[in-house]
């Protein structure tokens, strides 16, 4: 096993905006390059250790793109589950944006270009120690201003998304005059394991086919670094890695079961703060104007596990179906439902916010209750009334049902940023920053436009207990706004069933999930 931490070590590396800034940036008259690929810093170093586990190296190349007078903007999109990705870059000529559709097959899946980036690693002797490829998006964490005059912000999101296998679309950009990093790790860490102690060579190219798709001449689409390779004990990197930036993946957590005592922070952006009074109510649902439309994926990351006794650490004779459970949002407001503290209880009264096609407030809603939850690896407040997991029989009825019945909501998955509104760069991605702390009066729980929430039922008690049922056909429902007492435009997609079957013995229970619309996730 080898793993990779991200970390800026070097001085260079930690300060890429000063670094790029000082790049291109020389306020030159002439307009700069549409697509700019370098390195910040000729020379970086990693840290490298193992353990009886594996080896670990932490690595960062500080490979960058930097966009021109424009933005580098992509939009990818499939129209089912069972249809290709088509993909087109935003083009803007004469002052005006048009649509240009990308090569067939360019983008075959949501992690970004593929094969992007070839990356090859040599050592003193020029002998080649390992190559691979690596794919960019654009949308970056880090990313950040690279000239004076570039925008004050950047819209795009801050993740390529995909990590759900049932997304539907995708922004990928770079704001102009901003950077955004280029991915160089092999896909699983593959061949780094072979970069001992010493000095290497690494040379990245962008691929030929993109060179010639966004007009990157060939003089300015290869970065050269030398990388030294150092050995530190165990204990200094894991101390290093404790007090590293989050890594470029961007991959905030997603609800592993519940969360963990230390998401119990409340957030402090205003945005997700409510009031400490009750809303004025209305009498009714408004009849007309935006609303949220949840709609329910399929289960995904399906896996049996078999159950082990917490103080021997062994086997005891329990089966359990882990599953992960992605409702979204796919309406035209963002579902924002504010919880406010019975005094001196444990329980929240929740409402659910109302707002006109500007976006103003016009009212709200009763919409269930939320309810803090004291239990360790908890610690945060759950709203009832978002979802419900059951397992049925193959005449649909109820075999199981989950143990996991209320939900902290949080954007953890991009799933369609295509649709109008969709909001690119959430705040509330995962647990700390919506689900807040036993001393608050009031919470706010959003779920924006084009973003959904997903949880993973790896615990007993959540995930399905098998154990005494009979081999055969099942389906794993999710089932969104179960007592329907969130307002949507629709509730005819709220539910989504996907097939399990259950085979083997009492001692070894088998489980094979098929297929849906193709895909195996």
């Amino acid at each position: 096993m080898i793993e990779f931490r991200w970390r800026a070590v070097t001085a260079a590396a930690g300060a890429v905006a000063l670094t790029l800034a000082g790049v291109g940036v020389a306020e030159a008259a002439a307009a700069p390059p549409a697509f700019t690929f370098l390195a910040a810093t000729p020379n970086v170093t990693a840290e490298r250790y193992s353990d009886g586990d594996g080896v670990y190296l932490a690595l960062d190349l500080g490979l960058h793109v930097i966009a021109g007078k424009d933005p580098f903007e992509i939009r990818a999109k499939r129209a089912g589950y069972d249809k290709p990705i088509t993909a087109h870059r935003t083009v803007v000529a004469g002052g005006k944006k048009t649509s240009v559709a990308l090569p067939a097959g360019t983008v075959t899946d949501f992690s970004g270009l593929k094969d992007f980036t070839t990356i090859v690693v040599k050592d003193k002797a020029g002998k080649v120690v390992t190559q691979y490829k690596t794919p960019f998006c654009g949308n970056s964490y880090s990313s950040g201003r690279t000239r004076r005059d570039a925008p004050a912000t950047n819209p795009y999101p801050t993740r390529c998304g995909g990590e759900n296998p049932f997304t539907l679309g995708a922004i990928w950009g770079v704001q102009a005059g901003w950077d955004a990093t280029v991915a160089d790790q092999p896909a699983n860490g593959a061949g780094l394991s072979k970069l001992t102690a010493g000095k290497y060579t690494v040379t990245a190219t962008v691929d030929a086919k993109y060179q010639k798709l966004f007009a990157i001449p060939a003089n300015k689409a290869t970065a050269k670094v030398t990388v030294t390779v150092v050995d530190v004990k165990d204990e200094e990197m894991r101390a290093s890695a404790a007090a590293a930036p989050e890594n470029a993946s961007g991959e905030h957590g997603r609800h592993h079961g519940e969360g963990d005592a230390s998401r119990q922070v409340s957030s402090r952006l205003a945005e997700f703060r409510a009031a400490a009074r009750r809303p004025a109510q209305l009498k009714a649902v408004p009849a007309t104007g935006p609303k949220p439309d949840l709609k329910s994926l399929p289960a995904w990351g399906i896996s049996l596990a078999e159950g082990v006794n917490e103080k021997t650490g062994k086997p005891n004779g329990r089966w359990y179906v882990n599953f992960g459970a992605t409702v979204w949002n796919a309406g035209t407001s963002p579902l924002l439902v504010d919880g406010f503290r019975r005094t001196g209880t444990e329980l929240m009264d929740a409402y659910q916010y109302f707002f006109d096609a500007k976006g103003k407030q016009v009212g709200s809603r009763p919409a269930g209750t939320m309810e803090w939850d004291a239990r360790e690896g908890h610690l945060h407040w759950h709203f009832t009334d978002f979802a419900q997991y059951n397992l049925l029989a193959a005449d649909k009825k109820l075999a199981v049902r989950s143990g996991k019945e209320a939900f902290c909501l949080a954007n953890t998955d991009a799933v369609d940023y295509t649709i109008a509104g969709a909001k690119w760069r959430p705040e509330n991605t995962d647990l700390a920053t919506s689900c807040g702390a036993n001393t608050v009066v009031a919470v706010r729980e959003v779920l924006d436009i084009g973003n959904g929430d997903t949880y993973s039922q790896d615990r007993p008690g959540q995930s399905f207990d098998i154990t005494g049922l009979k081999n055969g056909t099942y389906y794993i429902q999710v089932l969104a706004n179960p007592s329907k007492k969130l307002a949507e435009l629709s509730t005819a997609n709220n539910t989504a069933l996907r097939q399990v079957i259950l085979g083997g013995t009492a001692k070894k229970r088998t489980l094979t999930v098929p297929k849906v619309y193709g895909i195996t996730g």
